[in-house]
């Protein structure tokens, strides 16, 4: 499926193909919830990193996020998080480990987004007290990470584009 994107001020837009374009998988960690929510989670897809255009380049910034242990020890996350330099909207993931890989978050993309059957809500353990998540009867809960992947995922319910 091809996704077409763009941050607030549209002064960045971007296209890519994503086999594996619902928004299923709700982040309650503080890094989604503070760099690209507002919600109490975010909703990252996955696309190939190859088919990303991207229009505004030069307008684009990246995040790379502290990375705080539960004993108080900080690293710095090897992941990209592109913003917009003007509005502040967060448009996708990126990182090295994996280059085929690109990851738009939901709130960026403007293409109609097909809905999803259930959700997986992971991280949980990091929801703060005000968060409430909305848990369907057929959705999947997680403290930290599930070990199914997002193409996995798209996989097991045959909606792999």
């Amino acid at each position: 499926m091809r996704l077409e994107g763009s941050c607030h001020c549209r002064t960045v837009r971007f296209s890519l193909e994503s086999r594996n374009p619902v928004p299923y998988q709700r982040c309650y960690c503080s890094i989604c919830r503070k760099t690209n929510g507002g919600g109490g989670y975010a909703i990252n897809l996955s696309g190939d990193y190859e088919s990303l255009e991207v229009e505004g380049k030069r307008h684009i910034r990246a995040y790379q996020a502290v990375l705080r242990a539960d004993d108080g020890t900080e690293t710095r996350s090897e992941a990209q998080r592109m913003f917009c330099a003007h509005c502040g909207s967060g448009l996708w993931l990126y990182d090295e480990r994996w280059p085929d890989l690109v990851h738009p978050f939901a709130s960026a993309i403007d293409t109609p987004l097909p809905v999803p059957p259930e959700h997986t809500h992971l991280m949980l353990r990091y929801a703060p007290d005000w968060v409430e998540p909305q848990i369907g009867e057929n959705d999947k809960r997680f403290e930290e990470y599930p070990e199914e992947s997002i193409a996995d995922w798209h996989r097991r319910l045959g909606m792999e584009e």
